[in-house]
């Protein structure tokens, strides 16, 4: 089996979801359902017994060397972070805990369980970091894109955090010879996104009548990648990967941030005509007609790095693999999803997610 951290998370979610799906290897659920963890993402899951989800924290050291002592994991994909970044700005100290401490001791735990090892089953383990391209920094309009030697100049306090984990990763590696992996992604998008995140928030927003906020000028750029595809990527890497080295894993989707935005309303005033829905602009009260006319501009955050590119030619070239969809394919689906899944939308926007975890929790074993 393998044990998977923050796998009723976003990326995490998507990826456990995706792992029954094609193997029939079993996977335990390690989450502590803060405010982005939900289970309800799991729910297609419930009954399966090749998932089995525990309520847990990776900064817990009793609770990780008894999950070791009882599943014996052949590999960990790790998942579990704080990775908002206005989140990190005004709260910097749950990414140092939970990104920096709990990936400590989750390394800890595991390379206990890896020494205990004996034979094939020690040659096999390997333990697989998700980071994000956001370690490196910025980059300037022209500056070529991050490749996995690129030196890290994290700007803000959540990357800074996955920085440093990286980092501890690369040295258990070094210094110990566990066998590790680290993937480092661009921004993903899809199902299960938690709506504080640009493309989500933009569509929850639009169809309320709210303000869209574009920070800025709005041409900051990223590289967006669709989970499904990031998820494929990482189960490659934990298929192949060699052990100590870094992937990067990148959609080749270069866009400016109020592109998105405005493609994401084009969509919606394709799929969900404004007219048909009767949606009122919040701010004036009067009937929208296109939803980009709910775009506003606010103040920019601070350190708002400007760009990023990832170069993801390594795993194509030494991995084979690719993604699947283009932006055009991955933002059309995931318009679609949001609209197909408004009673989700509304759980997680009114909070009765959590209360059904609550009320659920003790009868889940998804």
């Amino acid at each position: 089996m393998i044990l998977v951290t923050g796998g009723a998370g976003f990326i995490g979610s998507n990826f456990v979801l995706q792992w029954c799906a094609h193997n029939d290897e079993p996977v335990v659920n390690l989450d502590a359902l803060t405010y982005a963890g939900n289970l309800t993402n799991l729910s297609a899951l419930e009954g399966n017994d090749k998932h089995r989800f525990i309520k847990g924290n990776i900064c817990d050291e009793a609770l990780l060397a008894s999950l070791f002592a009882e599943h014996r994991p052949r590999a960990v994909v790790h998942f579990a972070a704080e990775s908002h970044v206005d989140r990190s700005i005004t709260g910097p100290e749950a990414f140092v805990e939970t990104n920096v401490v709990g990936t400590f001791r989750l390394l800890e735990a595991a390379r206990a369980h890896w020494n205990g090892l004996q034979g094939a089953e020690k040659e096999s383990f390997r333990f697989l970091h998700v980071s994000t391209d956001e370690v490196y920094g910025t980059l300037g309009l022209n500056d070529p894109a991050f490749t996995e030697t690129t030196s890290y100049a994290p700007n803000s306090p959540y990357s800074a955090s996955k920085a440093a984990s990286d980092h501890l990763v690369r040295s258990y590696f070094h210094t110990y010879g566990m066998p590790v992996l680290t993937t480092n992604c661009s921004n993903n998008y899809g199902p299960f996104h938690f709506p504080e995140k640009l493309i989500p928030l933009m569509i929850v927003n639009a169809l309320a009548g709210k303000s869209l906020p574009v920070y800025g000028d709005g041409q900051q750029i990223r590289d967006w990648l669709y989970v499904e595809d990031h998820c494929s990527g990482i189960r490659r890497v934990l298929e192949a990967g060699t052990f100590g080295e870094t992937y990067n894993v990148g959609g080749w989707n270069e866009k400016a941030n109020i592109d998105i935005v405005r493609t994401v309303c084009t969509l919606l005033d394709e799929m969900a005509p404004s007219a048909d829905r009767m949606v009122v602009n919040e701010q004036t009260g009067k009937p929208v007609e296109h939803y980009a006319e709910l775009i506003t501009y606010v103040t920019d955050r601070p350190g708002h790095d400007r760009r990023y590119a990832i170069d993801a030619r390594k795993i194509e070239r030494e991995l084979g693999w690719k993604p699947a969809e283009t932006f055009e394919t991955g933002i059309r689906k995931t318009v679609a999803w949001y609209l197909a899944n408004q009673e989700w939308v509304k759980g997680v926007m009114d909070g009765s997610y959590r209360d059904w975890m609550a009320q659920q929790y003790e009868n889940i074993r998804a």
